[in-house]
């Protein structure tokens, strides 16, 4: 029997998430390189050490505009209500896959991320800005820069333990993958991990098939 399947994103949002993914893990491979001298060899990631140094902060402006685009995207699908807080409260009974609550596109766990993404990032560029030799940190002094160095390193850190997080959440939850990969879902993948976002999609089909067979005409 063939799966019905529900559009969850367009190619271009999973290009989009794909080119931020990709920038992250080059950026946290070569900070983590630059942070801990442990893990200094990381920085082959773009050839030399001369070279990370200098294609760090590109790459992570590049990152930047992408999370940009998803932030505007995504925004208003992600303000936390009651029953996200119902979600997050019987986190337990759902890591055993039942899920609680009426939930819309993204659940309580989805949106934390999302506003964790959004506060890191907004770190980031702010304190990479500071540091970011030799274009701009001259404008600043040391001591400012050196908080920055530091702030930056934190926010990176955070960053790095929520996305090892949404990853692992993404292999858990199985047919997440397959959302960011193939754009699809199943409809009893929507109905039991979404419900409120399966009925709207599932209204918005049904009207879109009555508009194109003309069942709206007099």
């Amino acid at each position: 029997m063939k799966e019905k399947l529900i559009q969850r994103y367009k190619r271009s949002e999973r290009i989009n998430h794909w080119i931020v993914a990709v920038c992250f893990v080059l950026l946290a491979i070569s900070g983590l390189a630059f942070f801990y001298p442990a893990f200094f060899w990381l920085t082959g990631v773009f050839g030399t050490p001369q070279l990370a140094r200098i294609i760090h902060p590109f790459v992570g402006v590049v990152m930047f505009i992408g999370f940009t685009v998803q932030f505007f995207r995504y925004w208003k699908y992600n303000f936390i209500d009651k029953e996200d807080i119902k979600w997050m409260k019987s986190v337990k009974t759902v890591l055993k896959g039942h899920e609680t609550g009426d939930i819309g596109k993204y659940n309580g766990g989805q949106k934390g991320m999302f506003w964790l993404m959004t506060a890191c990032m907004a770190v980031l560029l702010c304190t990479g800005f500071i540091a970011w030799r030799p274009y701009f940190a001259e404008m600043f002094p040391i001591p400012v820069i050196r908080l920055a160095l530091l702030f930056h390193a934190w926010a990176a850190l955070i960053l790095i333990a929520g996305i090892i997080v949404h990853v692992y959440a993404a292999f858990w939850v199985k047919g997440t993958i397959r959302a960011m990969v193939e754009g699809v879902v199943t409809q009893n993948w929507a109905k039991k991990h979404h419900p409120r976002w399966y009925r709207e999609m599932m209204a918005k089909n049904a009207e879109y098939e009555r508009r194109k067979t003309g069942a709206d005409k007099p």
